[in-house]
């Protein structure tokens, strides 16, 4: 069966979250040799297709990057990264194949306010989001919601693995590495305020395990950043085609305004009788339509619903979820917004 391609917008001056993985998730780095070859990739990408690199973290099985492109070009700089190293991988090994699995992943982040930044710290924090420094999934959500609180040796071996890590850009962020000429740090140590403040905001998130604010629910997602940036964004997608359905939903991104009218409608009630209701099965109804279908962060949705914190929206869009399973009316109310919103021209 033929792929989907993923979603591809190429804008000028973007930023962009790009990942790939090993083909199986199998080893992309297997020795210092190879991280430090695609290290000289990156740099040689820089310069050639005139992108500016923001971070990097390379890890083992995947590989992350922060790229900005003046050239509107992330596709082709990309493609070219990928491509030079597989031969290069392959050549090395004398073996042939495919080294990354399928097509990479992109999200285009709002490069304006604090988006940018989170970004940085979520590629930089991925050598400590190990279950072997205690988190994991899992282990990350209950740190964060203040279920579990780590030990102080668990914390300061979390910071040496952070500090000490070879193939990120944190070091040098930090001030515990020389900066290399291609990497473009300028910009977001101005924004974080110079190298030791940069330090506290990305130690805040291993001290409490959580993700930067915005960045607990990026998987899967094509575009990150503020609602009016969504909407912006739907405009730079470009023609709808058949094997991109991440280009379909953008294009179908409905505003948390109108899941809010189809609901009230449904429950019978204006939204503000019941938006503060703890609990309320009818406002947990939005935030999971709003989850489902407005494109936008937990964080977003939760601003929009009168300020609640992403952790409340995301506990009671569990809660709905889970509801859904013995509750019958529940499932048909569901879709029956969804049909509404189906025909909702945004």
């Amino acid at each position: 069966m033929r792929m989907a391609r993923p979603l591809r917008i190429d804008v000028t001056g973007g930023w962009y979250h790009v990942t790939a993985r090993g083909i199986e998730r199998r080893a992309i780095f297997e020795d210092h040799r190879d991280h430090e070859h695609f290290i000289g990739l990156i740099e040689e990408m820089a310069e050639r297709y005139a992108v500016a690199v923001h971070a990097y973290a390379l890890m083992g099985n995947h590989y992350h990057l922060l790229i900005q492109t003046p050239d509107a070009n992330a596709s082709a700089s990309i493609q070219w990264l990928n491509v030079s190293y597989s031969v290069w991988f392959n050549k090395r090994r004398d073996r042939v194949g495919h080294v990354f699995q399928g097509r990479f992943g992109s999200v285009l982040v709002d490069g304006d306010g604090a988006w940018a930044l989170g970004a940085s710290a979520y590629v930089h924090l991925n050598p400590v989001r190990t279950a072997e420094l205690g988190l994991g999934k899992a282990a990350n959500r209950a740190e964060a919601a203040g279920v579990v609180k780590p030990d102080g040796e668990a914390l300061r071996q979390r910071l040496r693995t952070l500090r000490n890590y070879r193939w990120s850009s944190y070091p040098a962020y930090a001030g515990y590495a020389a900066i290399p000429g291609w990497l473009s740090t300028e910009e977001l140590l101005r924004r974080a305020g110079g190298q030791k403040a940069y330090r506290r905001f990305v130690q805040q998130h291993v001290t409490r395990g959580a993700e930067p604010e915005g960045f607990e629910d990026i998987a899967g997602r094509v575009i990150l950043g503020s609602r009016a940036f969504l909407e912006r964004a739907k405009d730079w997608g470009g023609s709808v085609s058949r094997e991109q359905p991440a280009r379909r939903q953008l294009a179908r991104c409905v505003p948390v305004e109108v899941i809010v009218k189809v609901v009230e409608k449904h429950v019978g009630e204006p939204w503000g009788a019941f938006a503060d209701r703890h609990g309320d099965w009818g406002r947990d109804l939005a935030l999971y339509l709003a989850r489902m279908k407005s494109g936008l962060t937990l964080r977003c949705i939760g601003e929009i619903a009168g300020g609640m914190d992403y952790k409340s929206v995301s506990k009671a869009i569990g809660r709905f979820k889970a509801s859904l399973d013995h509750v019958p009316a529940r499932r048909r109310l569901v879709r029956q917004c969804l049909n509404d919103l189906s025909n909702v021209e945004t």
